[in-house]
């Protein structure tokens, strides 16, 4: 089997990452934690490239080792980069003391493992309830404080199976919403491997029902059974269409597209908000639910008043949420463009490392209201 030369490179440079930071870092720690830390950054540089098979597998301590690892590598490595910076930068003002460079070595190491424990419990807590006023224009008065809950980018799957998802369920429920909206990346993985972890969504009770659009993981995980099993579940799929729901004799439409990137996977779902617009009442209040915040655009000229979005995760933590904006035109709450309200989760859940930091997660309570 040959090895692909993208694979060699990625490996060499995380070799060569982490030997950058334990040349910088472990020769200014004391005996017992440079060997420590030699041996995390070790477990780290081994277990990192075997996530994807890890992910795979029924060894939850593989599973949780490597997806760890990869939240304290991301850690100590943009702090000893920074370290680097502040003493490069300070020693061409001065001569820097050899304690500060050891007490800085000390302070990186710390707190890369501080850290790195804080946002695993940041992830792993039930996500707090975030309330979110919009206001829709010609709003009728009786649909006032229609609520939506919001729920998006839960991803079960390696690290977060059924018992996760129930208490997400339980707070849902607690907030008597009018409807719930789960806008993508549910899963990460198989109907086959984690419908008996899903099925607590049937539990949820609103109003007017539960509402789901295809994230891009869907797709990655097998989005055609995917819609068969939440319709199994109880839960509406809108593939680029529309519900008028009846609100004690008052419209209101909802729609739903494919994620943006669907039909990369699936010309059939290729996202289109003008088409889920086709047909809906002239008066009501629209929305829209569209995985990824980059169908605004779409979504606004489709004549849509409010678009609920998720796959930003606000960035999850420090300092990716820095990058979103290279791709998204919003991270997280409340937008404007144009006509349209466009209100971005930070993420019920999280993907990748159990990790939260400066960016929590959330289930959103959205209430319409007057302009």
């Amino acid at each position: 089997m040959k090895i692909r030369p993208v694979l060699i490179l990625f490996l060499s440079l995380l070799v060569l990452l982490h030997s950058y930071i334990g040349l910088r870092l472990l020769p200014w720690l004391p005996f017992p934690a440079q060997l420590l830390g030699g041996l995390m950054l070790a477990t780290s540089c081994l277990l990192m490239p075997m996530v994807p098979r890890f992910w795979r597998t029924d060894h939850p301590l593989l599973i949780w080792l490597s997806t760890l690892s990869m939240g304290f590598f991301s850690w100590v490595l943009v702090l000893t980069v920074l370290r680097d910076a502040a003493l490069g930068l300070s020693g061409l003002f001065t001569a820097i003391p050899e304690a500060v460079v050891r007490d800085s070595a000390i302070a990186v190491a710390g707190l890369s493992v501080v850290i790195t424990l804080m946002g695993l419990v940041f992830a792993r807590r039930t996500a707090k309830v975030v309330d979110v006023d919009i206001p829709v224009a010609d709003l009728p008065p009786e649909l006032d404080g229609f609520t939506i809950v919001q729920i998006s980018d839960i991803h079960v799957g390696p690290t977060i199976k059924g018992n996760y998802l129930e208490a997400i369920v339980a707070r849902v429920n607690s907030l008597e919403a009018d409807m719930v909206a789960i806008t993508g990346d549910l899963v990460d993985g198989s109907v086959e491997d984690l419908s008996a972890h899903t099925a607590s969504l049937a539990d949820i009770n609103a109003r007017h029902g539960t509402f789901f659009v295809t994230g891009n993981h869907e797709y990655y995980s097998g989005a055609h059974a995917w819609v068969v099993e939440l319709r199994r579940l109880g839960v509406t799929v809108l593939i680029n269409e529309h519900v008028a729901l009846d609100h004690d004799g008052h419209p209101v439409t909802v729609a739903g597209v494919t994620d943006y990137s669907a039909h990369l996977f699936h010309e059939s779902h290729r996202s289109d908000p003008h088409g889920a617009m086709a047909g809906a009442p002239e008066k009501g209040p629209k929305l829209l639910l569209a995985h990824q915040p980059r169908s605004a655009h779409a979504a606004e000229a489709a004549g849509f008043d409010v678009q609920l979005s998720g796959h930003t995760h606000g960035g999850q933590f420090w300092p990716w949420n820095l990058f979103v904006p290279l791709q998204q035109p919003f991270v997280a709450g409340l937008k404007q463009l144009g006509g349209l309200w466009v209100y971005t989760s930070r993420g019920t859940g999280y993907w990748g490392p159990p990790m939260r930091f400066g960016a929590p997660s959330e289930i959103t309570r959205v209430r319409l209201r007057r302009a």
